[in-house]
């Protein structure tokens, strides 16, 4: 069992910045791909980026190329969300979650992912 708690969000002005967390306890964090994903109200929950366990592959959707980049520090079992550029249309929720793969594997498919956390908000007002 893996438990995610997110941090970081909050309300920002169109072109800010802001930093989220996803703090993992529980089973070895460095054997779990992570992904975050984002939903908005109204519409379905999105791929926004994934990171191998081993941080050696990375992928992000095409609406945050160059805006969003994912990382993650093993050592303090943690991945973070760098949003850079913010949008209104990037206004959601967003969650991480975790599901175990080997060296280099990521999934932008919700069911993929076998661990969740609870989300927390983004407002980016414009």
């Amino acid at each position: 069992q893996v438990q995610l708690v997110e941090s970081g969000g909050g309300l920002v002005q169109a072109g800010g910045s802001l930093r989220l967390s996803c703090a993992a306890s529980g089973r070895t964090f460095s054997n779990y791909a992570v992904g975050w994903f984002r939903q908005a109200p109204g519409k379905e929950r999105e791929f926004v980026a994934a990171i191998s366990r081993s941080g050696a592959s990375r992928n992000h959707a095409d609406s945050v190329t160059g805006r969003f980049s994912i990382s993650r520090d093993n050592a303090n079992n943690t991945v973070y969300l760098q949003m850079n550029s913010l949008k209104p249309e990037d206004t959601a929720i967003y969650y991480c979650a975790a599901t175990s793969g080997s060296y280099y594997y990521t999934s932008p498919s919700r069911s993929s992912y076998d661990y969740w956390g609870q989300g927390t908000q983004v407002t980016v007002s414009s």
